[in-house]
């Protein structure tokens, strides 16, 4: 690098006159680039201007001259870019390197004495990871490259942490995570999986609208949280001097609309649940909810299969994908299985046929690690999670589910003990929870009354909520409502092992 002493002698004393001493045990690169920094400002160059005009990003380039030959130039082509550094290789009076926006990366060559004094002292001072504008005119080299020859040059921004290693990126889990805006600079495959997380969400959105759904938005902040059996994040408001809840699940309050004359809700927000952190369970994550008036659980059914098939349609091109190596199947229509049937076909018992005391034995021969025996529903689910889940690989519809489990569910029209509830598993994972909405006021109110009791002993049980009593003695009328697990869908349709790959930023403890 032609870059003069005596500047970066000085740019070092800034630095220590700025910094403290103390930044001269700092990480050598970091600091050989901070002395870059000082130098480029005492060369009177700013090394984070207020703006650049750019016209073109890389993939306009590829579309406007990718016919161009091998050695052939267009002179007579003129474009304005801006991305990252990523790679440099000096040849002398010359120098390829590599810039990248977020449509890829574009190869660039430059001739020193072709740029103005100013520019010359700039690409001095570049390090791997600095943000430039380029203008120039399109070319193809002698091996095939479509490349921009650079005249003119200007730094945008001047980095100071060193990037990961080109060609491994960062290939520790943990700091993929903490780090993601690293990982995305180094990995345009990550970009792509949350790219591909928005249009799924576009896709849901576009499903439902197109169905007569309103979107509609519900308190993230609630006095009595519900919808769900999860235990809550709470927070104070001071104002008010009254403890709130961050919600578990907006079901209570889309409820209330369909109450008051909106047939047709959806919902696609955050949701938080304090709970472990696993592969398919992050603390924040995105629910989609809606709700339909005049439907039961039958006809969300066939809607379900339906949306989740169109969305796969749409990013894929196909139903028919590959997830983890396995194939999978989104084709409708999905087999149906009830939770007592699953029992029967995958553990080889049948719950129906036994007492308390009978199936709590029976949970231990198989592994469980229930410590006394809970009610019968309950040990119904146990054992369906131990025999039955694992072999669900393809799309299935679990459904017809113990009352005891299922608080805000319509009772079974033809199972008594049952209610029409039904589960979407795919690859071993719950996607999704549906009902047939309870909408008889008394009975609401006795279940609701069931978990207040429970609450002594299970701090997920749903507390009473009174104005949802209201709400349904008002009048809902019959509703079928759904609820989705947005990540869990874009880990299928991304290919992804893990939740935390398909979040920006996924919940850690703090470094």
């Amino acid at each position: 690098m032609n870059q003069d002493k005596r500047e970066l002698a000085e740019a070092s004393e800034a630095v220590k006159s700025s910094e403290g001493a103390s930044k001269g045990r700092e990480n050598p690169l970091r600091l050989e680039k901070r002395r870059k920094l000082h130098a480029l400002r005492a060369e009177g160059i700013d090394p984070f201007p207020h703006n650049f005009e750019r016209k073109h990003q890389v993939q306009d380039l590829s579309s406007a001259q990718g016919h161009l030959e091998a050695g052939q130039s267009a002179e007579d082509s003129d474009f304005v870019v801006a991305g990252r550094l990523m790679t440099r290789r000096d040849m002398g009076k010359a120098a390829f390197f590599n810039i990248q926006d977020t449509t890829g990366s574009l190869q660039c060559y430059v001739r020193l004495e072709e740029l103005s004094e100013v520019d010359r002292k700039a690409f001095d001072l570049l390090d791997i990871g600095d943000i430039l504008g380029l203008r120039g005119f399109a070319f193809r080299t002698r091996k095939g490259e479509l490349s921009l020859h650079c005249r003119e040059l200007k730094l945008l921004c001047k980095g100071l942490e060193p990037l990961p290693e080109k060609y491994h990126g960062l290939t520790d889990v943990e700091l993929k995570y903490r780090y993601r805006h690293l990982d995305m600079v180094m990995s345009p495959e990550t970009r792509k999986v949350f790219e591909t997380r928005s249009k799924i969400i576009a896709e849901i959105r576009r499903f439902l609208d197109s169905r007569g759904f309103l979107e509609v938005e519900t308190p993230v902040l609630q006095p009595i949280y519900g919808g769900a059996s999860a235990y809550p994040f709470s927070t104070h408001h001071r104002a008010l001097d009254m403890k709130l809840f961050l919600k578990i699940s907006p079901e209570l309050y889309l409820k209330r609309l369909i109450v008051g004359g909106f047939d047709k809700v959806y919902e696609v927000s955050k949701n938080f649940r304090n709970e472990g952190i696993d592969r398919s369970h992050n603390p924040e994550f995105t629910m989609l909810e809606y709700y339909e008036a005049y439907t039961d659980y039958l006809h969300q059914m066939e809607q379900f299969e339906q949306m989740v098939a169109e969305i796969c349609q749409a990013i894929k091109g196909t139903t028919q994908i590959t997830y983890q190596g396995q194939e999978l199947d989104f084709t409708p229509p999905w087999r149906r299985l009830t939770v007592y049937d699953g029992i029967k076909e995958y553990g080889g018992f049948d719950v129906t046929e036994m007492d308390e005391a009978g199936l709590f034995a029976k949970l231990k021969e198989l592994g469980s690690d229930l410590e006394k025996p809970l009610s019968k529903g309950e040990m119904v689910m146990e054992a369906f999670e131990l025999v039955v889940e694992k072999h669900l690989w393809q799309p299935t519809f679990v459904i017809d589910f113990p009352v005891e489990i299922s608080p805000l569910t319509k009772s079974h029209r033809s199972k008594p003990g049952l209610v029409e509830r039904f589960e979407p598993m795919v690859a071993h994972m719950e996607l999704g929870n549906a009902y047939t909405e309870l909408n008889d006021p008394e009975e609401q109110r006795s279940r609701m009354e069931e978990q207040e009791a429970k609450r002594v002993i299970d701090e997920e049980a749903q507390p009473m909520d009174e104005d949802f009593i209201h709400a349904i003695e008002v009048g809902m009328p019959p509703t079928g409502g759904v609820g989705l697990g947005v990540e869990r869908l874009v880990m299928l349709l991304t290919d992804q092992p893990s939740i935390r790959d398909i979040i920006f930023f996924p919940t850690m403890k703090h470094k």
